[in-house]
């Protein structure tokens, strides 16, 4: 894996132009370009704001900046995963014809949309001043969130990609595993509803919040919330701060799922180009 990662190294320059390539070929002939990535978050956080906010009275201010705030790195979870059930397909011909190492192909779409989130948390920003929030001292280990969501992302990345050249099944089986894993991670609710459902037996609450948070992407939508805005106090809710244990977890959880999705996907390379 070491020789992987120092070859990998030497390409750098081509993993540059596929992520350029990516980004001007998704906004080609587009008047607004980047700012399309951003109208679809904006339209369904308006719409989630609306129903939540004024129809279900949840009694959070600035609640759109909640929202808006875990739908971001979700966006990037979900657009990365069903953009690497692509990124080998597309360059089959071309993997067939010429050597180059083959991780670069979901590496790129994994950066692309890391530069489209980038982009995205960069407008959060000016909306979050707008808005008049201060400026949060945990601003400063947004890039720990990020680099360790970037490990998981990258990891599954991996793994999707490499099934998707043997089974196309894999691309719409990811694309409706994650409409459905959305409803298991705090974008449109927050993850403190579990300790104060009356839903939930009051004896149970606090196993079901345990067990909530092996999920990583709940445990890093939430780390983004509470680096970047300020605590609030809701109607029967209050803000409770992340525990280091659920982020040790997830933290585990994303670098072994990076480790294994690189061996997986070096395993299986070479049989690309036997795909007919």
């Amino acid at each position: 894996m070491i020789e992987d990662l120092k070859e990998l190294w030497r390409y750098r320059d081509l993993v540059r132009s596929l992520v350029l390539r990516d980004l001007a070929v998704r906004y080609k002939n587009s008047v607004l370009g980047f700012f399309w990535s951003l109208a679809n978050p904006l339209v369904q956080v308006a719409t989630i704001t609306i129903v939540f906010k004024y129809v279900l009275n949840i009694g959070i201010p600035n609640y759109s900046a909640y929202v808006l705030c875990a739908f971001l790195p979700w966006m990037f979870f979900q657009m990365t995963l069903s953009d690497a059930g692509e990124s080998v397909l597309r360059h089959l011909d071309l993997l067939k014809k010429v050597y180059f190492p083959r991780e670069a192909l979901p590496i790129s779409v994994a950066l692309a949309n890391l530069v489209h989130l980038l982009l995205a948390l960069g407008v959060f920003f000016v909306y979050l001043l707008v808005l008049g929030v201060a400026v949060e001292p945990g601003w400063l280990l947004l890039p720990v969130a990020v680099a360790l969501q970037l490990a998981l992302i990258l990891g599954l990345a991996f793994f999707v990609s490499a099934l998707s050249v043997f089974y196309e099944d894999i691309r719409y089986l990811v694309g409706v595993s994650t409409n459905l894993f959305f409803y298991f991670c705090p974008v449109i609710y927050l993850s403190e509803q579990i300790l104060v459902s009356e839903k939930i037996p009051e004896a149970l609450r606090a196993r079901i919040w345990e067990v909530y948070h092996w999920n990583p992407m709940a445990t890093y939508l939430e780390w983004y919330r509470q680096l970047l805005l300020p605590r609030f106090v809701g109607k029967g809710i209050e803000d409770v701060p992340l525990a280091m244990h659920h982020l040790a977890i997830a933290a585990t959880i994303s670098i072994v799922t990076l480790a294994a999705g690189y061996a997986f996907f070096n395993n299986r390379k070479w049989l690309f180009a036997e795909r007919p």
